[in-house]
């Protein structure tokens, strides 16, 4: 995803009217990581099935009616700051309403989302949340995604009795009862790409982050699986944006050596500059593979790469596939980023694909209450999503009263195939060698898989 600046105070009324121009999944009870019932690869296998065609009336109750009630006010803060840039989630769930309040809104009400952005300082991280609360007065907060939010403002959204729905980062993201992501975070993400190179019998993982806060918290999760198989691991980090990817490149691959795997978990303009400059340096063959967390699985970097890279990157995607996933879902989303996503800079890829799956999962519950959207009544819908299929995770997703929220830890690891990604492996728990995943199934179980239609 390329960054872009937005202003620091951001307000879009997503009114009925709205017409942007356009823009360009049961895993067994089992914890050990093993490969699960398989949607993703189930529906990979079947898309020759094509469903009917979608069109973006069919994200609302009501075709081509425009919502004119109260809008019912929801918030977003993001991370925006040189070297990382998280607004396409939130902007894409801007996208989802803006069609629900083109095609009936919720019970005739349009969305209106605040979208807060941030430059990783608390007090202005704090400040944003009190501005969602005391001005805007939302109602429910969906979209985070924020490298410290969680860890700044647990305390605040527990206090006022708000149950986010966001995109994890922090440790806090996963451990609080309040926050509940669609995604894994870049700590269960990045043990889904190590535990993936792993599976390839890499003899040595190194796996390198940008240097922002939580490395030490991420890097625990690739760590725990590396010393459960006996195989040594180096732990990197770059200082974002990076200045010298030939030296970072360089660095990776004298560490791992010729049957090593480097893992990287940087957002996509920054692991692509190391790889291309791996490729300008002829370093892509000179280890066993590549790996990456989730922000790598985009269209846009598999473009930029080219057919070199073909199976031999290989992303850990949070999400289903959006280039050999056909389904009425994702032929949606895709609707809804060309005619609404204008502000979605990254296009196809994982960060558009869980802002619409937060977007798709807030609309549910919204559309759930009867009476008044209060704080109250919003938030306990929020809690109340039960087995949810989003047609865009691997598992049926449950925010429930747990302590911690983990819901999304089965997933899928992609390959660059000629600019676009394709499945390399189909839904594969992600292992509970990570402690966190064990303490999560301890609590929650472990969710069916969902449907592959």
């Amino acid at each position: 995803m390329t960054g872009h600046m937005l202003t620091a105070r951001r307000t879009v009324l997503l009114a009925a009217a709205l017409a942007l121009a356009a823009a360009g999944c049961s895993s067994s009870a089992s914890n050990s990581g093993s490969s699960s019932a398989t949607p993703a690869a189930t529906a990979t296998a079947s898309s020759s099935a094509s469903t009917s065609a979608v069109n973006t009336s069919q994200c609302g109750t009501k075709p081509g009616v425009a919502a004119t009630g109260t809008p019912i006010a929801l918030g977003a803060i993001a991370t925006n700051q040189p070297g990382t840039s998280f607004t396409d989630i939130p902007n894409m769930a801007n996208a989802y309403f803006a069609c629900v309040n083109a095609n009936g809104g919720i019970n005739g009400h349009p969305v209106k989302l605040y979208i807060e952005t941030e430059q990783t300082n608390p007090a202005q991280i704090a400040a944003d949340a009190k501005q969602l609360v005391d001005t805007d007065h939302v109602v429910g907060i969906i979209g985070n995604t924020s490298i410290i939010e969680c860890s700044v403002d647990s305390s605040y959204w527990q206090k006022l009795g708000y149950y986010i729905i966001d995109s994890g980062i922090a440790p806090e993201c996963y451990s609080t009862p309040n926050s509940a992501a669609v995604n894994m975070g870049p700590r269960y993400s990045s043990d889904g790409a190590v535990q993936y190179a792993l599976a390839q019998h890499a003899s040595k993982i190194v796996f390198d982050q940008s240097n922002v806060p939580g490395t030490g918290y991420i890097a625990a999760g690739p760590s725990a699986l590396a010393k459960a198989a006996n195989v040594p691991i180096v732990q990197l980090t770059e200082n974002v944006p990076i200045s010298d990817a030939d030296s970072v490149a360089i660095k990776e691959v004298d560490d791992a050596g010729p049957n090593g795997a480097v893992v990287l978990n940087f957002t996509p303009p920054e692991a692509l500059v190391i790889l291309q400059a791996a490729q300008k340096l002829g370093l892509e063959d000179r280890v066993k593979l590549w790996g990456c967390s989730t922000p790598c699985n985009t269209d846009f970097l598999a473009q930029s790469l080219g057919p070199k890279w073909n199976n031999k990157l290989f992303v850990n995607a949070e999400l289903l596939p959006p280039d050999v996933t056909n389904t009425t879902t994702m032929n949606l989303y895709k609707a809804i980023l060309k005619q609404y996503g204008s502000a979605v800079s990254g296009g196809i890829g994982s960060f558009s694909q869980m802002g619409f799956t937060e977007a798709e999962i807030a609309v549910h519950a919204l559309e759930s209450i009867t009476g008044a959207y209060t704080v109250a009544s919003v938030n306990a819908a929020f809690k109340g999503v039960t087995n949810f299929n989003t047609g865009m995770l691997c598992q049926l997703w449950t925010y429930g009263s747990y302590p911690l929220h983990i819901p999304n830890n089965d997933d899928t690891t992609v390959t660059p195939d000629n600019g676009k990604m394709v499945t390399a492996q189909g839904c594969t728990q992600i292992s509970a060698v990570d402690p966190q995943i064990a303490q999560y199934r301890s609590v929650a179980g472990t969710a069916a898989a969902a449907p592959t239609t």
